[in-house]
């Protein structure tokens, strides 16, 4: 299914989030869409670099210390019930539940000297995914929408896809905020490991003919006219008009249909990625990259892990990450699109240096991980450090707003970037100092 977000999701806090908008595509033959496309098309933006971005979203607060920042000589109350393993940087551990990650460090660089400056659900997606902290007053936009709104669109697929539904809404996080709603992700709610994969609103359903889609194409014009002749704006008609086309190309280009045809890949490929539906995510936007894409987020969920953290991490969280991540940067170096693609892992914050008495971890503001890879990253660097017990950044800080504008810097976005509020006020998108290690 494609949508516009927001589906039901709980965490620790018990708030729960529904869906709120979703575009009708053929059953209305493209009466939202083509004012979705139109409203882009008035942003004007910019060319820019040509590379685009993978984000890898964990919604919920991955454990910092049982991944990528281990403390080995710490008590067991800090430590945790995991190992530690080397790495393929000399040096460098990681803990024994993320082999893979931990055997292809030389891909990817990793940012131990995060400090989110946050530790509430809702205002982290809104953060994070965003670089600037949440203003009631002002809807900051979250990458891919800036993205959407710098660069435009690529090919007959919308230039911001979203998969799966795991981001936290409250406060606006993942969305287009001051940029308007034609730069809001499409979002695309089914499952692609599922055995039969469809998007609803890219193909065309089975029980429409192309007789009948002409029909509706003709009725939709005989409609169009009548409100032409009783309307005094004809220019705004013959602007929609151009949109209905567009929506209509976005529908039924054959490289719409192609990129989505996942059954159509490797079996071993399929495999390599892991059989679930995060890693045919993954496999999914690579091939939305290839196709055109600029911006994907692939969300994941349930990693809020107050309660049971190590078994969760240990059977059910971290093997699909650790399987789906390091095969995705082979799979794009292999075919030459690492270099134009920036691929990202974020969640929200760290968890607590202590472990609680039901065997988890709380959430923590203090230091936190993130990774980046590919767009001329240095792969095997690992900048900054935090302190015997995980709790602070002791070397080499870096917060939030210095992610956004490396992956401003990255995706050939101006740092000085300023765009208008709804009200005509200039608001500056992004404020922060680079990561200088991975410039």
């Amino acid at each position: 299914m494609l949508t516009f977000a927001l589906e039901t999701h709980r965490m620790c806090d018990g708030v729960s989030r529904r869906n709120f908008l979703q575009v009708g595509g053929l059953a209305a033959l493209g009466l939202s869409l083509p004012q979705v496309l139109a409203a882009r098309a008035a942003a004007s933006p910019s060319p820019a670099a040509d590379v685009n971005c993978i984000l890898i979203w964990t919604r919920g607060g991955t454990s910092h210390h049982d991944t990528f920042d281990p403390k080995p000589d710490a008590p067991v109350s800090v430590r945790g019930e995991f190992e530690a393993i080397s790495t393929s940087v000399p040096g460098v551990q990681f803990t024994e539940v993320v082999p893979n990650m931990a055997r292809s460090l030389h891909r990817f660089g990793l940012l131990r000297g995060w400090n989110p400056r946050n530790g509430s659900h809702g205002h982290a997606d809104q953060y994070v995914m965003s670089g600037r902290k949440f203003n009631p007053a002002l809807a900051y936009p979250t990458y891919g929408s800036v993205v959407s709104y710098y660069k435009g669109y690529r090919s007959a697929l919308p230039p911001f896809i979203q998969l799966g539904t795991n981001i936290d809404r409250r406060f606006g996080g993942g969305t287009a905020g001051i940029l308007g709603l034609e730069h809001n992700p499409f979002e695309v709610d089914a499952d692609p490991n599922a055995d039969v994969f469809t998007v609803r609103d890219i193909s065309i359903p089975q029980s429409v003919s192309e007789q009948r889609l002409q029909r509706r194409r003709r009725m939709l014009e005989r409609f169009d006219a009548f409100r032409k002749r009783v309307e005094t704006q004809p220019h705004e008609f013959e602007v929609l008009d151009e949109y209905v086309q567009t929506a209509l190309k976005m529908i039924t280009a054959p490289e719409t249909r192609k990129a989505f045809a996942i059954d159509k890949e490797d079996p071993k490929l399929r495999d390599r990625y892991g059989r679930n539906r995060f890693g045919q995510s993954c496999l999914l936007a690579r091939r939305l990259i290839e196709a055109g894409v600029r911006f994907v987020t692939v969300t994941d969920g349930s990693w809020d892990t107050h309660q049971n953290n190590f078994v969760s991490l240990k059977t059910r969280l971290l093997p699909r990450v650790d399987q789906a991540f390091p095969t995705l940067l082979q799979d794009l170096e292999e075919r030459g699109l690492l270099d134009s693609t920036l691929v990202l892992w974020l969640t929200d914050f760290g968890r607590t240096p202590k472990v609680n008495s039901a065997s988890g971890r709380d959430h923590w503001a203090n230091a936190g991980f993130a990774i980046m890879a590919g767009a001329g990253v240095p792969g095997g660097s690992v900048i900054g450090a935090t302190d015997d017990e995980g709790g602070q950044v002791v070397r080499d800080e870096y917060f939030t707003e210095d992610i956004a504008v490396t992956v401003y810097h990255k995706l050939g976005i101006p740092e000085d970037l300023i765009v208008q509020s709804p009200d005509g006020r200039p608001v500056r998108l992004i404020e922060g100092k680079p990561i200088r290690e991975w410039i």
